[in-house]
């Protein structure tokens, strides 16, 4: 079967891409400026700072392992219009001044909305993906949050040093009313789910969890823990080795490497196995947090952001492509809830985990830690999907073929 016969830049492909770009954005957009807006109005310590910011992660989660066995009785598209319009009033509330704990709240709600939102459009974009082109395409929808995580940071510190908060939060709903006129635009086919799923009553964690996606999304949460690292840490490295103004181009640079690489990463993942990708990306990986951990200078600091992005970047998707193949189409909801709830446990709770050590280690030999737990991490990916992989690439193309 030849896999460029099968189309893949569909409407609707384009329209789930978007919105997921700007729920990234705006996401990221927020965390940068989020902690700033709490001490700066609420004169809230640096731990409450900290809960503001973490409390929306906590949310995300939370929205995500129950969404995810929800999604397919509600109604995909429905699914995803119930998020963004939760999404977008939680962002007017921002402009409610009532206080610290209010902010809270909010800020857990907007990451429940984001997590039922961002599910169903994984969800969604799993679907309408050719199965032959599955891996190609999830690697192209990725590079709509990797831009994301460039252009959000970036114009939140832009926004936050010329202009007011006000303006940032109206910024971010207007972006949030966008995405729901972007999704009216939406067409996903109605699937036939089997009739034993229908009556799910919350009983087993099966419910919850789709058992065929944990053993990758395990191996997600492991290096993203690693990239937690560097997410939480690289500005206070910077400091500490005197590149301040090269750290603001780290992530650019990171974005850069993910978007050039990710076309020819998957497409070579639907031809030749996750396998692949995977022990290269490890290597990489492993490679940039060690260059990071000597870095004295902006060429050895923005190299580390190269190999970073493409280690991690390739990784991130590639994994929620293996997530999704392995799972029936009417189970991909919980698979791909089940692939975000382990990456943003690695992202969300692996700096708080991390800090506790930084006091002992340093920031460099943390990078350091962190490359080797890159290169540990290939044996349990070895021994939970690498070893099984050929045998499942070649049940998938029969599969595809016939």
């Amino acid at each position: 079967m030849n896999l460029d016969k099968a189309k893949l830049w569909t409407k609707d492909f384009i329209v789930v891409s978007s919105v997921n770009f700007l729920l990234t954005l705006i996401f990221y957009l927020l965390m940068v400026t989020i902690a700033v807006y709490a001490v700066n109005e609420y004169d809230a310590s640096t731990s409450e700072a900290g809960l503001v910011t973490g409390i929306f992660i906590i949310g995300t989660l939370i929205g995500r392992l129950f969404i995810g066995r929800m999604i397919d009785s509600i109604g995909r598209k429905k699914t995803l219009f119930i998020g963004l319009a939760f999404f977008t009033l939680t962002t007017l509330l921002y402009f409610c001044n009532l206080g610290i704990t209010f902010l809270m709240m909010n800020r857990f709600i907007h990451g429940l909305a984001l997590g039922v939102a961002s599910t169903a459009t994984g969800t969604i974009v799993a679907q309408i993906i050719p199965a032959s082109r599955k891996g190609e395409g999830i690697g192209y929808y990725s590079m709509s949050a990797t831009l994301a995580t460039a252009i959000g940071p970036f114009i939140g510190l832009y926004m936050s040093q010329h202009t007011t908060f006000p303006v940032i939060f109206g910024f971010c709903l207007a972006l949030g009313i966008i995405s729901l006129i972007i999704a009216s635009f939406l067409y996903v086919p109605v699937l036939e789910t089997p009739a034993k799923t229908a009556g799910m009553k919350g009983t087993k964690v099966s419910d919850f969890i789709e058992p065929k996606a944990v053993p990758i999304a395990f191996i997600t949460l492991a290096v993203s823990i690693c990239y937690s690292s560097v997410l939480s840490f690289i500005n206070f490295y910077a400091i500490e080795i005197n590149l301040v103004n090269t750290a603001s181009f780290f992530f650019i640079v990171y974005s850069i490497a993910v978007l050039v690489s990710r076309p020819f990463t998957g497409r070579t993942m639907d031809r030749k196995g996750a396998n692949f990708i995977m022990y290269p990306a490890f290597l990489l990986l492993s490679a940039g947090m060690i260059v990071l951990s000597m870095a004295h200078s902006s060429t050895a600091l923005l190299l580390s952001g190269v190999l970073i992005g493409l280690g991690f970047g390739n990784m991130q998707s590639c994994t929620q492509a293996v997530a999704v193949k392995l799972t029936p189409p009417h189970r991909m909801g919980l698979a791909t809830s089940t692939f975000f709830i382990f990456l943003d446990a690695g992202l969300g709770f692996g700096p708080y985990v991390l800090g506790l050590i930084i006091p002992v280690t340093g920031y460099s030999s943390l990078y350091v830690i962190m490359g080797i737990l890159a290169l540990v991490s290939i044996v349990f990916y070895y021994f939970l999907h690498g070893r099984k992989d050929a045998a499942v690439r070649m049940s998938m193309n029969s599969s595809a073929s016939m």
